[in-house]
């Protein structure tokens, strides 16, 4: 790390594009007033943001470590941090830091700082890699220079988290794992975090579309009616649990989502396994959202439109408050199949857009091109 004049330290933020960036940017703004607070030494720091997509077509943390290093020595910069939501991994463990106290850098995978109050978390892991990076390098028995380890906080806060094995050939001389069933289940809500399962309701617009046009044709069948009223609520939660499955897996099928490995060794099944997980977590949160927006969307409808009246005489039952929900409900269910039918519509690369973080569609795209080589 090379050392700067007048007592000011110089960090980048080397951020992957879209959440990545969005969080660097946030972070930067309070960032030099705690680093400073926190170094106690009376040195300033002054923090850049560059976006950039260093991680295209690579996942070896290895090659990215490289890659910052060659980025780091075209800026004028005493440390570089870089954060990426990709998921990475490291002799069989998923990877939350790597550290180089030689040369002032840092790889931050944001999905194993988990799902909840990431951007706080993250601040916190940038600041105690920083602070480690720009410590005074000694080297003494415990390790290679500036190589202690990083501060209680960071560990209490990331927990699960331990030490990482370093092969000689790597650039870095600290690294951070998670591991174990506590932190698979971290890095998966990290995974989902990071594709953001909120901007499936928008991005689906014509499954969306079918959806509300079923629901509102629906709404005023007799068959419908009737139906609703016979079906208890042990069938109600059958019929919705049955219709979200149905759209879950049609999107993975029709846009061609289920992660695939020609790889046989376990640790290639396990990171399919994880990004599979993450795929039907996303996809099961979105459309469970789009799921309830329906149900309150029909009640709507149905309150305005039907006539209880007519109701009553169809069905023998008359239209109360019980009714109104529970037709809505049912709706919702015939609805969200109508959704699923209509997905058909969108593009593999809208229901991609819709499901993923910009880094885990391009991470997509080059393994289907490699397998289409």
């Amino acid at each position: 790390m090379r050392v700067s004049s007048q007592d000011v330290t110089v960090v980048a933020l080397l951020a992957d594009p879209d959440a990545p960036t969005e969080i660097a940017q946030r972070m930067a703004r309070m960032l030099p007033d705690r680093l400073a607070e926190k170094s106690g030494r009376g040195r300033r720091f002054d923090v850049e943001v560059v976006s950039e997509p260093f991680t295209a077509a690579a996942e070896d943390p290895l090659t990215l470590m490289h890659r910052i290093m060659d980025r780091g020595s075209a800026g004028n910069w005493d440390i570089v941090v870089a954060l990426t939501d990709l998921p990475l991994h490291s002799h069989g463990h998923k990877l939350v830091v790597d550290l180089s106290h030689e040369h002032g850098l840092a790889l931050l995978s944001l999905p194993t700082l988990g799902g909840f109050r990431l951007q706080a978390r993250a601040q916190r892991a940038v600041e105690e890699a920083v602070l480690s990076l720009a410590a005074p390098q000694a080297t003494g028995a415990g390790g290679p220079p500036g190589s202690q380890p990083l501060r209680g906080p960071f560990i209490g806060r990331l927990a699960p988290v331990r030490p990482g094995q370093i092969g000689e050939e790597e650039i870095a001389d600290l690294r951070y794992v998670v591991s174990g069933p506590r932190g698979y289940l971290r890095v998966l809500l990290g995974m989902v975090r990071a594709n953001r399962p909120w901007r499936l309701v928008p991005g689906l617009s014509k499954a969306l579309a079918a959806a509300l046009a079923t629901g509102a044709v629906a709404t005023v069948n007799s068959t419908i009616w009737n139906l609703a009223t016979s079906l208890s609520t042990p069938r109600l939660v059958i019929a919705t649990v049955g219709s979200v499955a149905l759209m879950i897996g049609w999107l993975i099928v029709d846009a061609d989502l289920w992660h695939r490995t020609d790889e046989v060794s376990p640790e290639a099944r396990k990171k399919a396994a994880l990004y599979n997980a993450s795929t039907v977590v996303t996809l099961g949160i979105g459309v469970t959202v789009c799921y309830v927006g329906l149900v309150f969307i029909n009640l709507v409808w149905a309150l305005f439109i039907l006539n209880d009246r007519l109701f009553a005489s169809t069905t023998r039952t008359p239209l109360h408050a019980t009714e109104y929900w529970t037709l809505s409900w049912f709706v919702a269910s015939v609805a969200t199949v109508g959704g699923a039918l209509g997905s058909g519509l969108e593009s593999d690369e809208a229901i991609r857009a819709a499901a993923y973080s910009k880094r885990e569609q391009e991470r997509r795209s080059v393994l289907q091109d490699d397998h289409g080589a």
